[in-house]
């Protein structure tokens, strides 16, 4: 009786609410060949969780995981990006968060002592971002987020204009637009970052530098040299703020008030924001910074002054966050902007209006408190689902869950 081939059957699996597309061929190999893994890549909206079967051979040396982005890792991982080796068997899962596009392969190469080895089947995860819900003061279609509304991981909110980063690296920005703010600079990818001052946007690179677009009466949007090595941008009224890797703050634009001068010593800064003519930095040790105009008392940090995990600028208030969850609040309150909602607790995000102020809450809802003249204190409902917040001059955003 002559030999029966072995068949190699495609194996394709799919897993919809997680956005994982596996296609390969049934595990196999040449003898004494480690026991091929099974990979699951599973897609959030700004990253993926990565699984695999764990190799039951004694003999078993190491896991080495690949990322492409064009596919077909096993057969050219010379294109293909190594995240990690892992020499402990047991270590069976991996979280990607260093996208540089919404679209991944990913492949899992298992090894033996004798230098061996066969690899799992690959995998496609999407990025599935989110959606931004706009409302508020709406005279130059600030709130009206272009279709398609959907992918989006981080927004920011201007005088009269938004703007939004796609997981691809690209920029999405509408409202008014008589400065050019709304118009995104060439190349439109390899973007991190968004902020927005009154009639200037700003968005971080990949490359640590930043590309700005406005109104530049103040050099708002000449950004200072070296253009290079930033972490977070911050847009006030007419001026900007950037920090830097060396944990430095560079301030460039309108400096009526001082609020380009970095306070000494300029380092052990960790967060940055722009307020309308003041400026805030978070410190490493959870000390705030302040300076610029200081009116309403908006520069005057509350004791004790320690303990901050965020802070954000308004027109004449500030807000920094407490890693108990609560909000400090502290300036110009003539519209309730600093009255915290009770409970002032669960607290993990911040933003500041001109003269409202919003929290995102950790359930995913958001506090909205101040002048609402425009309704920019009525989040929409269902106010669920939330994972970010921002506040132009009388409009809100947020970022939730498709």
């Amino acid at each position: 009786m002559g030999r029966i081939p072995y068949l190699l059957f495609p194996v394709c699996l799919l897993f919809a609410a997680g956005l994982f597309i596996a296609c390969g061929k049934s595990p196999s190999g040449p003898e004494n060949a480690p026991t091929p893994s099974v990979l699951t890549a599973v897609a959030g909206a700004t990253g993926v969780a990565l699984s695999w079967t764990r190799c039951p051979d004694p003999d078993f040396s190491h896991y080495t995981l690949y990322r492409s982005y064009v596919g077909g890792i096993a057969e050219d991982t010379l294109s293909a990006e190594k995240l990690g080796v892992f020499t402990d068997p047991g270590v069976l899962a991996f979280n990607d968060s260093t996208l540089a596009q919404p679209t991944a392969c990913y492949a899992l190469r298992t090894t033996n002592d004798a230098g061996l080895s066969s690899w799992s089947n690959e995998g496609t995860a999407v990025l599935r971002g989110y959606t931004i819900s706009a409302w508020g003061w709406n005279s130059d279609g600030q709130c009206d987020v272009p279709y398609p509304n959907t992918g989006f991981i981080a927004v920011a909110g201007g005088g009269w204009h938004s703007l939004g980063l796609k997981s691809n690296g690209s920029i999405v920005a509408w409202g008014r637009n008589d400065y050019g703010q709304c118009d995104v600079p060439y190349p439109d990818s390899g973007f991190i970052a968004v902020a927005a001052g009154g009639c200037h946007s700003l968005g971080l690179r990949n490359d640590g530098s930043i590309a700005a677009r406005g109104r530049n009466d103040y050099g708002q949007c000449t950004v200072p040299y070296p253009n290079s090595g930033f972490i977070a941008v911050a847009g006030g009224w007419r001026h900007n703020l950037g920090l830097r890797n060396d944990s430095s703050i560079s301030a460039w634009g309108r400096n009526n008030y001082g609020q380009c001068n970095v306070p000494s010593p300029n380092s052990g800064f960790i967060a940055v924001s722009a307020g309308s003519y003041h400026s805030l930095g978070l410190r490493n040790d959870g000390s705030i910074s302040a300076w610029g105009r200081n009116n309403y008392g908006q520069c005057n940090v509350p004791s004790p002054n320690s303990g901050f995990i965020a802070v954000a600028g308004g027109w004449g208030h500030s807000l920094g966050l407490r890693p108990d969850g609560s909000i400090v609040a502290w300036g110009s309150d003539d519209y309730g902007q600093c009255d915290v909602p009770y409970p002032n607790s669960g607290f993990i995000a911040v933003a500041a209006g001109s003269y409202h102020s919003l929290g995102l809450r950790d359930d995913g809802s958001i506090a909205a408190w101040g002048r609402n003249d425009g309704g920019q204190c009525d989040v929409p409902s269902p106010n669920t689902g939330f994972i970010a917040v921002a506040a132009g001059v009388q409009h809100s955003l947020g970022l939730r869950e498709e």
